[in-house]
């Protein structure tokens, strides 16, 4: 753990002083009772290409290998839990795992129940179109009317995004991606609204009844580890350890293999 934080606090640049063995550690450090307990605790919903199973039922993705790097650094064990979307933050509050690492975007309604880490990502919102539903679409404010249904994912920044831009629109809620990409398919959607690169993706897979007609974004938000509030040790250390990973060109290596090739898709398909 002394190796670690004086690593981290090198890259900051900050002078320290780290306790002596003998003196107490914050009680109500969550990063302490991870040391201690020798297990780190993520919480996280599926999300491709964040977190998914591959062909053998195992979870991979970004998310992961940052979970994974995270616990190898602490010296810890991790304990991966599946959790649903909707439920996460309660989840984490009630101390079922001790951090969220999840794709989680930043936002004012988050930042009242948790605290943030640094961003260790970007959340781009984008959509994809049923090619014959969407054939008078020509501009997103076609999609801002009446008789235009949107299927996105119940509690997301892709779901918020779609609420804002198209309030005249009829946005139809899922608990997951693969059925709002369903309802599109199926043509009983106009349009999917999700994080990228997942609507790209799909219109590659299922281009002769999907299309993708606007080249940029809807939205973009920060994506950062979410912790229970006043916990400073344990943001600090989690702070310290993104800027630690992106100066050492890790992060973005990772960000290139998941999001911006097609390399893994073999483990899963």
């Amino acid at each position: 753990m002394k190796h670690l934080l004086t690593a981290i606090f090198m890259v900051l640049g900050l002078s320290f002083c780290l306790p002596s063995s003998g003196a107490a550690a914050p009680r109500d450090s969550v990063v302490d009772k991870v040391v201690q307990r020798g297990t780190l605790r993520v919480g996280f919903s599926s999300f491709v290409p964040w977190a998914m199973q591959d062909k053998e039922g195992k979870y991979i993705g970004f998310e992961i290998d940052v979970a994974e790097r995270l616990a190898k650094d602490l010296g810890v064990k991790l304990q991966l839990v599946p959790t649903n979307w909707d439920g996460i933050i309660p989840a984490l509050l009630s101390g079922k795992f001790d951090v969220i690492i999840g794709s989680m975007s930043i936002t004012p309604q988050r930042l009242l129940s948790v605290n943030f880490s640094i961003p260790y990502d970007h959340a781009y919102v984008d959509l994809t179109l049923n090619r014959e539903k969407s054939a008078d679409i020509q501009k997103l404010e076609d999609l801002n009317r009446e008789g235009v249904t949107i299927a996105v994912r119940t509690g997301t920044t892709a779901a918020a995004a779609a609420a804002r831009l198209f309030p005249k629109a009829t946005l139809r809620m899922f608990n997951d991606e693969a059925p709002a990409v369903e309802e599109v398919l199926s043509g009983r959607a106009h349009a999917f609204v999700s994080s990228a690169p997942l609507p790209a993706m799909e219109t590659l897979r299922h281009g002769d009844r999907l299309v993708q007609k606007f080249e940029t974004g809807l939205a973009m938000q920060p994506v950062a580890f979410a912790v229970p509030k006043g916990d400073f040790d344990t943001l600090n250390v989690f702070d310290g350890w993104i800027r630690l990973v992106e100066e050492e060109g890790w992060l973005q290596e990772r960000r290139n293999y998941w999001f911006k090739s097609d390399a893994w898709q073999s483990r899963v398909n």
